[in-house]
């Protein structure tokens, strides 16, 4: 079975015990919605990758852990949207979860998926139990305080954010957690691989902020320039098109060399190869840009 099927196995499993009989059917629809179809599922496929790469023990757990990491961001991406925060209609090209099935659905979309998450991770922790207490804090400390994406969207809220502090919080932590909790749930040594999660994490932040002024609403599958609309902190306001596009090629650079020695590094080291061409900009997106501003 490819990473891709899965993935999708053990996050249609968790969804599906949501969907029980007796449950509120609106409320498990928004979760629906806001799970499948998903984005390119980069953090389970990372966490999967990692654990294929150390060894691969305890596939059950694997899968558990990286169904739980995507629950927690597709999460975090329904909260994101709401009024309160970004204000977003748009999310993967289609109206947002509260666009779509209100406000208060939401709200109770995005907690009922970070508690799915946890479930999802003790279910799994039955193939290898004394495995599960170190990957529960490692992937609560990725959305929680002090450096969570709890901490990441609060920032936002702060009259003065660190660039890098906001990103690693924001984005890096749920890599971090994708690229550690692979290694721990294959009951490998987490440590050697925090590098490769923080690299790629600040990576895809990055890379955000350039698809954020470069790209077409159609394209990026949500609204374009909320970085500047919306005050926040960004790569390209701090050091330009150029200085953005010039730090992402320098992180992605950084990921592939961050890949420990193992048996599976030169499949890693492909996989972020093909990362890296999906994020850089193309010439047409930066010349859409220069246009703009002539």
């Amino acid at each position: 079975m490819n990473y891709s099927k899965r993935i999708e196995q053990a996050l249609e499993e968790a969804v599906a015990r949501a969907e029980a009989p007796g449950a509120p059917p609106k409320l498990a629809e928004a979760i629906r919605y806001a799970v499948f179809p998903g984005g390119a599922r980069v953090r389970p496929h990372l966490c999967i990758a990692v654990a294929e790469a150390t060894g691969g023990s305890a596939p059950g757990l694997v899968d558990s852990a990286a169904a739980a990491i995507e629950l927690l961001h597709c999460a975090s991406l329904v909260h994101d949207d709401l009024p309160c925060f970004d204000d977003a209609d748009i999310r993967r090209g289609q109206p947002s979860v509260h666009k779509a099935y209100s406000e208060p659905l939401a709200v109770l979309a995005g907690d009922a998926m970070i508690i799915m998450a946890f479930e999802a991770l003790a279910r799994g922790g039955v193939a290898a139990p004394n495995r599960v207490g170190r990957l529960l804090t490692t992937i609560s400390r990725s959305v929680g305080m002090p450096y969570g994406i709890t901490a990441g969207q609060a920032w936002e809220s702060e009259d003065h954010a660190d660039l890098a502090e906001y990103h690693r919080a924001k984005t890096g932590s749920l890599f971090v957690a994708a690229t550690t909790a692979g290694a721990q749930a294959a009951g490998a040594d987490p440590h050697p691989w925090k590098a490769l999660g923080d690299t790629l994490g600040e990576a895809y932040q990055v890379a955000d902020d350039i698809r954020d002024v470069t790209s077409t609403e159609e394209e990026l599958g949500k609204p374009l320039n909320q970085d500047s609309n919306l005050g926040r902190p960004s790569v390209v306001q701090e050091f330009g098109l150029d200085g953005a596009i010039l730090k992402l090629e320098g992180l992605l650079t950084d990921a592939i060399d961050s890949i420990p020695s193992c048996e599976g590094r030169r499949g890693l080291q492909d996989l972020v190869r093909v990362q890296a061409k999906r994020l850089m900009p193309q010439c047409g997106a930066r010349d859409r840009v220069m246009a703009h501003s002539v």
